[in-house]
């Protein structure tokens, strides 16, 4: 400053100095778009396709999505990728089914039977639960990886369609992020249906979810449900050493789907491996008294047979409904119908063309590879691609021990439906290789049309049947007949040479080593 004269060193200074309302209220200003920007994923741009949920559905979807071009974002509300199936479904179960039946092997005779003497085998439930863990970080983290790979953008936080073009995800902390995008695709999954009257607490009365982090072996072991779900987490504690009784409203075992001849088979098998069955029984309710659960079931042909039973943990497995609410559908017009499904036409279009639904929210079976497949043609329908799935191609496995398998129509499906039909089997007892793993229960039976021979259902129950079904699913894809499978040569010593021969049995007439 000299005399009443001011020296400026910028001009900004000048302009701060003349005009600093004008300056304060440019930076307001600046920092309110600033914030803006951060709100939105882009600015004069917008996503390709946005993908709600990151389940294998959604995570597979997202990912097919980036590869064909598009621009990107898949929006997950829970802390880690992957849905129910990495992290309390398929996968969690699966490596508890693995190793309960290695310790079961140890601790029955099956070891001292193969000369294999192991004394005192214990149980450290504490390490179980870590290789599941460890098992689920592996893959939940492999997605954040694929993800980066591939340049989707994941956002955190539960995603609502707040208009056609137009997702926000509603974050813990109470903010929200919005995302302008061409094209939506609700993958959102499904959760477990909750039993009328029964409170889960996942502690002593548990659904799926707490069937998988039990911090004990229960005594006893009630399981409300002889499906898919129930019979495979029953299996597992069964093996650590519950009493499990099963509890079923319909009069056979497995679930639907699963073909009758081996549902008998299946019930046998897992009867002789302790766990106890009432068919035709529903629970009408449960009360806890003590350390000690008591749960009333009565006949459901004759309500006046009512029995109670007792357990220590109550295992609630009665199915999955579709997770389709607040999701913004019904102010945009999008109906759910009565099981909560969102409907689609063939290319997985809502009534709103550009907005997509796939997977468990969907019609047809709750499995991930179905919602897998969907999610990649899905994508595919985006960019311009044909659409197309055969839902009589889809396999279902449940993976107790013997497993079981099947895809394609049932004996009872062609029979309703007026089909004549030729059947092949064979036990996996005439197979050398089951032969010599001690591994005999269970067969391998394969139906096919009596006029033209081609393959239309497979069922087996016994060992690997989950990985032998794919060869049927294979054949099935491509129209094969029970002579194409009869005439293709299979490795020997395998398991899978009793899916060959039951289709020798089928196309001939009799197998050749039974």
């Amino acid at each position: 400053m000299v005399g009443d004269c001011v020296t400026y060193k910028t001009f900004d200074e000048i302009l701060e100095h003349l005009f600093p309302t004008c300056i304060q209220r440019c930076q307001r200003v600046t920092s309110s778009l600033s914030t803006l920007q951060n709100r939105l994923y882009s600015t004069g741009q917008e996503a390709d396709v946005v993908v709600i949920g990151s389940g294998p559905g959604g995570y597979v979807a997202a990912i097919k999505a980036a590869q064909l071009g598009m621009n990107t974002v898949c929006i997950e509300k829970e802390s880690t990728l992957g849905g129910t199936c990495l992290n309390v479904g398929c996968i969690p179960s699966k490596a508890l089914l693995n190793n309960s039946h290695y310790y079961h092997m140890a601790h029955s005779d099956d070891f001292k039977n193969r000369g294999i003497e192991v004394p005192q085998v214990s149980l450290n439930l504490e390490k179980f639960m870590d290789a599941k863990l460890s098992a689920v970080k592996a893959l939940t983290g492999g997605i954040v990886h694929l993800f980066k790979q591939n340049k989707v953008t994941l956002i955190k936080g539960h995603g609502k369609i707040t208009g056609t073009n137009e997702v926000t995800a509603l974050k813990e902390d109470g903010s929200s992020e919005v995302v302008k995008t061409k094209n939506i695709v609700i993958a959102t999954g499904s959760e477990v249906t909750p039993f009328p009257g029964i409170e889960i607490d996942e502690k002593t009365i548990v659904s799926s979810t707490g069937a998988l982090s039990l911090s004990a072996v229960p005594k006893k072991l009630v399981v409300i449900g002889a499906g898919v779900i129930g019979l495979e987490l029953g299996s597992v504690w069964g093996r650590l050493g519950s009493e499990v009784t099963a509890v079923e409203f319909l009069n056979s075992v497995g679930g639907i789907g699963i073909d009758g001849e081996v549902s008998k088979t299946f019930q046998r098998v897992l009867g002789k491996q302790g766990i106890k069955f009432k068919l035709g029984h529903k629970v009408t309710g449960a009360r806890q008294e003590g350390g000690i659960i008591r749960v009333s079931i009565e006949n459901v042909k004759d309500p006046s047979k009512k029995e109670e039973l007792e357990c220590d943990v109550l295992l609630v497995c009665v199915g999955r409904r579709p997770y389709t609410v607040n999701l913004g559908l019904e102010e945009l017009g999008i109906e759910r119908d009565e099981k909560g499904r969102v409907p689609v036409n063939s290319r997985f279009q809502t009534v709103i063309p550009n907005i997509y639904a796939i997977g468990d929210c969907i019609h047809g079976p709750m499995l991930a590879h179905k919602a897998e497949d969907e999610g990649i043609v899905c994508m595919e329908g985006i960019a311009g691609g044909p659409v197309h799935i055969d839902y009589n191609c889809v396999p279902s496995v449940i993976y107790t021990h013997p497993e079981v398998a099947w895809v394609g129509r049932s004996e009872e499906d062609l029979k309703t439906d007026g089909v004549e039909y030729k059947v092949g089997k064979f036990p996996f007892a005439a197979n050398s290789r089951a032969k010599t793993n001690n591994d005999t229960d269970g067969f391998v039976k394969v139906l096919g049309d009596k006029v033209t021979d081609r393959l239309l259902g497979a069922h087996i129950i016994g060992p690997s049947a989950g990985e032998l079904i794919a060869e049927a699913v294979l054949a099935m894809e491509y129209g094969a007949s029970c002579e194409d499978i009869a005439r293709t040569c299979h490795a020997h010593p395998t398991c899978s040479e009793a899916f060959r021969e039951a289709n020798v049995a089928a196309a001939f007439g009799k197998p050749i080593n039974f």
